[in-house]
Parts: structure tokens; sequence; C-alpha cells
């Protein structure tokens, strides 16, 4: 008997499984932002201390400071060992790789960017896409082969 390193975490194939899922989807999402702007708070704190020390260099960190707290925060929850947001783990939703890998925290940070640019792109229609796919997959989702299922 041997230990495999990389075991495999594939999509369930049960139609209950994604059930629901693109309404839980957007209640995540609105968990997840307020946890982002929140995070937000102390990092301006702790960037201004940063500024200070690098005498004013930080300060050009401001204007990006919401897309670099959000991109850790999902990276490092999504690429996590529960493959999911905190907004995504209290709606009981996971995010799985169809090919069966473990999601990793470029995955997920390539997940946030084709989001926020098919989002700015299609404006938030691009969500009526989840309507006509199957598993309830959005656009990005298929791009990445990636497939968010119900844990609950």
């Amino acid at each position: 008997m041997s230990l495999n390193p990389s075991p495999l975490y594939a999509a369930p194939d049960d139609w209950r499984a994604y059930s629901g899922v693109l309404s839980r989807r957007i209640f995540a999402f609105i968990v997840d932002y307020v946890i982002v702007a929140l995070l937000c708070i102390p990092a301006a704190v702790v960037l201004f201390f940063v500024s200070i020390l690098t005498f004013g260099l930080g300060f050009f960190l401001y204007p990006a400071l919401f897309i670099i707290v959000a991109g850790l925060y999902f990276g490092w929850t999504l690429g996590g060992p529960y493959q999911a947001s905190l907004g995504m783990r209290a709606m009981g939703l996971t995010m799985v790789r169809v090919d069966g890998r473990r999601m990793d925290f470029l995955t997920a940070i390539v997940h946030l960017a084709l989001f926020w640019i098919l989002n700015s792109v299609l404006t938030p229609l691009i969500l009526l896409a989840g309507l006509f796919t199957d598993r309830s997959r959005l656009v990005h989702d298929l791009l990445l082969g990636t497939v968010i299922a119900r844990t609950a």
C-alpha cells in the first residue's frame, strides 16, 4: 500500500450536488466581499506604516489595495484545504476542478481575475450563463475547468 501524494478531488456526478448552486454563489459573493472590505482596513493601516518606512513609496499601493487583498484572500481560501472561501463555506459550497486535481493558489487567482474581467466586459448578466449550462457553471468556470458543488 502506498500513500498517494495527490489524491483526486473529482466533481460529483449526482445532480443534487448542483441544485441551488447559483443562488448560493450570489450570497457567498456578498459575504466574501464584505470580508474583503473588512480586511482592507487593517491592510490599509499596515500599508500606512510601510509607506512611512519606505519614504512614501508604499502610498502608491493604495489604489491597488482592494485587488491585492482580494487576490490573497481568494488565493489562500480557494487554494487551501477546504477548497472554498469563507462565504462559500457558509453557503455550503466548494470549488473543484473537472480534471480531479486540487485547486491551487494560482488557479484561484486566475479564476478571480477572469471573473472580474468577464464581469466588467459582459456586465453582471454573466450570471445568466449559469441558468443554461450544465452544473450551473459560469463562463469563467468553463474556461478554467472548475465547478462549484454543494457540500451540504
